[in-house]
């Protein structure tokens, strides 16, 4: 036998001797001298590890020493050299080379065939260490562990910090290897979506990011995530103060790397202030503005040779989601363009093919079929799990849907909300091609008409210029069975919220193919009847959450949940969401019935139901996250013993219970739970209950304090300290002071929302000075009569990122304050005014520079808005669907209302008319409304309803 000999001289706490005969580790602990035994050998190499210094000794004198030499001398170039006489230090006894052990250690175990496995943060040192001594394998090794990070599927692969990935780019840069740079690039570009929040983010060096912009596998969600990503990069590291030539030309060619003709509207007009997107701003919006107004036909014809790459979207192997909501320009030629290879465009007649395939989809169907599969190869993307094209008003769906399924064949979760054109029927029709579908959203706006509690007028000789009423109960498409080839069983989650043209028919069909539904939202559905609610429900025996608000559900419903030959066995034990806001009708026995075989649910919604404590007394569950009794006559003796048996409610909403007003009891006993993010609470809340709550709220994300509640100037000055986390904000009538606010807006570094109705106090300019850069949500009714143009300028300038505003009652202003509204806040979605001053008193022109309206109120502000309002505004902001008017603001006294084709996306017009009051001294009073005036656009009628209540 002969030995192999170590000799470690410890100057650490802790240090690795490796044993290259064994390929093992020993852990040295003190100064030592190891003797290991092997057959064969003998001395060949002494280790020497001084503080990190490691001491080679090149004297051999044993013949154990060839497999060690060969070894080395094949792996490595630097020992090859060393050992062989190439260097010329090769002649000394011994030579120093400084190096971390660790590393060297693991050098070796690459090199004696050890597993070693490549890390994050072991990546470079090793990398290093194999260029060094020139140990191919390991280099090797290194290029594939970065080669399988910048291109793995696999969602559990680990990450890389963009931190290290840094280093690595850099790293590869200085020692020119390629491939580095290269692997850093692509991984960067695969997950872009992941590191553009990260902290290092504006880190990263302009020459590594324009490298992943672009790269063939950038991946993101939408290209407004690209943009948002570019916008706050340049934010970072003061980029935007140095003015200098080449970084103002580095800003340029990162900007232009965005497809402008592909950002949403709203996103373009909120940014249009921001100084990296300002130059790019009215080029954005020009380019979405023609896109708008293009047919597929026509745009097709537009084309140039060649793949028009502006208009594509960005799709690549990596895609999990596709984000296209709010792209109102986004029409079924872009998104086929999109989903067809490089290689098709190369055909000269590729435009003749794909006009072809643009035809109406309704018109041959069977030859639209045949003609896209023989001259449209549309690719395949394996990983999109996800599509939202919700608010993609121009889409024709029954296209975009045929598209969808050969392009996404792995798809689960389909959004397209907000489509007015889309066929409830015949959309869910179209899914039965989709094997993997599993949650669908066709969400629209809810129209506020509530048959049964609607007076409705069916004569109105002051507006004789409308439309005669309509019928809210014409007839409706449903399922065509026999073209059912294939149920929708993988369908699980289905919304269908606000949907006006869903008839009984269309929902027990939809109930016959979606089988498997565990999640179904029918909230807003007016004219389904109780009895095809119960039918849905006895059906589908997996149903756990079901949200019914504003529909007709009611004792068959009830029933249908109850039923089965125990408690155990119906369908209501296994409920873990029930939502019924506005539900009536249904019998207090019923519902005491209902509840108490509910023990399982997780959120329950009561809000405007005629339930009463004995039927709340009947909850014996104790998982509620969830619980909203929001204008009922529960008590607080009950909802106590409700909140003692849930410790892990998260959410208590409670305004407007009356009898809540004996309630010291019930704060303290929410102070024991796991800890409250929403609170919406009334009457019987007061400072001192906020203080008893305190262990409660620290988590605490919203607050809504209504009528009844009394917290003062001290709980108010009390919330951000108690609550910090607090993100939204909402009060009504309560008392409120300058200092009370100011603590409010500069101690809330997250607050997105702020509301104040009908508060009263000592409010002025001073708390609106402070910045408030993260407020999106301002609500302020009969709080701010002082307000003038003046303060709303500095309002701009103190909240410049909202997007929804709401102002009542600001006697001063004037229409001057229009063009201060467009200029500060150019990104407004949602706007009203009412009772402010003499705004609309020239009209409405200046308003137009809010592009990306939705949602307009302008009510009592001058009578200056033109006749023709309602079409101009429809043109004016392609993406507006709500407005309400009052015919007090008509210049002409009343409005025109527009052909159906001429608002094909305007869903909802509320007109109200009023009529003013004088007292006894002659003086004019606040006016008194008379009846409303709803016209609604639901994608297949149009519908005009005048009622006596005002909306």
């Amino acid at each position: 036998m002969s030995l192999l000999l170590l000799h470690v001289k410890r100057f650490r706490s802790q240090l690795w001797i490796f044993h290259p005969g064994t390929c093992q580790r020993y852990s040295a602990t003190e100064e030592l001298k190891f003797e290991l035994i092997e057959l064969g050998m003998s001395s060949f190499i002494h280790v020497i590890y001084n503080i990190s210094c490691f001491v080679v000794v090149t004297s051999c004198s044993d013949s154990w020493f060839m497999f060690l030499y060969a070894r080395l001398v094949q792996e490595s170039s630097y020992f090859h050299g060393l050992l062989s006489g190439s260097f010329s230090e090769s002649g000394r006894d011994h030579i120093s080379i400084e190096w971390n052990l660790e590393t060297f250690l693991n050098l070796m175990m690459c090199i004696y065939d050890c597993a070693l496995d490549v890390t994050s943060t072991s990546f470079l040192p090793l990398f290093d260490a194999a260029l060094y001594f020139g140990v191919e394998r390991l280099l090797s090794k290194c290029k594939r562990w970065l080669v399988s990070l910048a291109s793995s599927n696999d969602p559990a692969s680990p990450l890389l910090e963009l931190s290290d990935l840094i280093q690595m780019w850099s790293f590869g840069l200085e020692r020119a290897v390629e491939f580095v740079p290269d692997l850093c690039a692509a991984y960067l570009a695969k997950n872009l979506m992941l590191v553009k929040s990260d902290e290092y983010f504006g880190n990263v060096p302009y020459e590594l990011l324009m490298c992943c912009i672009k790269h063939p596998h950038l991946t993101i969600d939408s290209e407004m995530h690209l943009a948002d990503a570019l916008l706050v990069w340049l934010d970072s590291d003061k980029r935007m103060f140095d003015l200098s030539e080449t970084s103002n030309g580095n800003i340029i060619n990162l900007m232009e790397q965005v497809r402008f003709s592909l950002l949403p509207l709203w996103f373009i007009a909120e940014r249009r202030k921001s100084h990296g997107f300002s130059t790019f701003a009215d080029h954005s919006i020009e380019l979405v503005t023609k896109l708008t107004k293009m047919s597929s036909k026509c745009l097709v014809d537009s084309l140039r040779d060649g793949p028009p790459t502006d208009l594509r979207v960005r799709l690549t192997q990596y895609t999990e989601k596709l984000d296209l909501s709010g792209c109102t320009q986004l029409n079924e030629a872009i998104l086929l363009l999109s989903v067809l290879p490089e290689t098709y465009f190369t055909n000269p007649m590729w435009r003749k093919s794909l006009k072809s395939f643009l035809k109406n989809p309704e018109d041959d169907a069977r030859n639209q079929e045949q003609s896209s599969q023989t001259t449209l190869p549309i690719s395949s993307f394996e990983t999109v799990q996800e599509v939202d094209i919700s608010k993609c008003q121009r889409l024709d769906y029954i296209a975009t849907i045929k598209c969808i399924s050969k392009s996404f064949p792995s798809l689960r979760k389909l959004r397209a909300a907000y489509l007015l054109n889309i066929k409830v029927s015949t959309m869910l029709e179209l899914l039965q091609s989709f094997g993997n579908l599993t949650e669908v959203d066709l969400t629209v706006d809810i129209v506020p008409i509530i048959p049964c509690q609607a007076s409705v007028f069916y004569a109105s000789p002051g507006l004789a210029q409308t439309p005669p009423i309509i019928s809210l109960t014409s007839g409706s498409n449903s399922f065509d069975h026999g073209q059912v080839h294939r149920s929708l069983s993988s369908i699980t989650r289905l919304t269908l919220e606000g949907r006006s043209d869903l008839y009984d028919k269309d929902l027990r069909s939809i109930s016959r193919s979606c089988g498997s539904l565990c999640y179904l939202n029918i909230k807003g559905c007016a004219l389904l009847s109780d009895a095809c609610i119960a039918y849905v429900i006895e059906r589908c025996k997996s149903l756990h959450s079901l949200i019914v608000c504003y529909t007709s559900f009611s004792e068959n419903s009830v029933l249908a949940l109850c039923a089965g030959t125990s408690v155990t066995s119906s369908l209501a034990s296994n409920l873990q969401m029930l939502h019924m806001s506005k539900c009536e009708g249904i019998s207090e026995t019923s519902l005491i019935n209902l509840i108490t075989r509910t023990k399982k649910l997780k959120s329950l919604c009561l809000r405007d139901t005629k339930v009463s404590d004995s039927v709340l007394c009947g909850f014996s569950g104790s998982s509620l996250e969830a619980l909203d009794i929001s204008n009922t006559t529960i008590s607080s003796m009950v909802l106590t013993c409700v909140i003692s048996k849930n410790s892990n409610l998260k959410s208590l909403k409670a305004r407007g219970c009356k009898n809540l007003i004996q309630s010291e009891t019930m704060f303290n006993c929410l102070s024991k739970g796991s800890g409250l993010e929403e609170l919406e609470i009334g009457w019987g809340f007061t400072y001192f209950s906020l203080v008893s709550m305190r262990p409660a709220v620290s988590s605490l994300r919203a607050i809504s304090v209504g009528l009844g509640a009394s917290i003062g100037e001290d709980g108010l000055k009390l919330l951000p300290s108690a609550c910090p986390l607090l993100e939204s904000i909402v009060l009504y009538f309560q008392e409120i002071s300058d200092s009370a606010l100011t603590s409010i807006v500069t101690s809330l570094k997250n607050l997105e929302e702020l509301a104040l109705s009908y508060c009263f106090g000592d409010i002025t300019l001073q708390s609106f000075k402070f910045s408030i850069p993260n407020l999106r949500k301002l609500r302020l009714e009969r709080v701010t009569r002082w307000m003038t143009n003046e303060d709303l300028f500095v309002l701009t300038q103190s909240c410049p990122n909202l997007t929804e505003l709401t102002l009542v009652g600001c006697a001063h202003l004037n229409s001057d304050s229009q063009p201060i509204i467009s200029s500060g806040w150019p990104g407004m979605i949602s706007l009203h005014i009412e009772e402010c001053g003499r705004i609309t008193e020239n009209g409405v022109a200046s308003l137009y520079g809010c592009i990306s309206l939705e949602d307009l109120l302008l009510r009592h502000n001058g009578s200056g808005i033109q006749k023709n309002f309602l079409l101009d505004a429809s043109l004016k902001f392609p993406m507006l669907r709500l407005v309400s008017l009052d015919m007090c603001d008509a210049k002409e006294g009343n409005f025109d209302v527009p052909e159906e084709k001429e608002v094909r996306f305007l869903s909802i017009v509320k007109i109200s008319r009023c009529k003013s009051q004088r007292c006894s001294l002659g003086r004019e009073l606040a006016p008194v409304h008379r009846e409303t005036l709803v016209m609604f656009w639901n994608g297949q009628n149009f519908t005009n309803t005048l009622l006596k209540q005002r909306l």
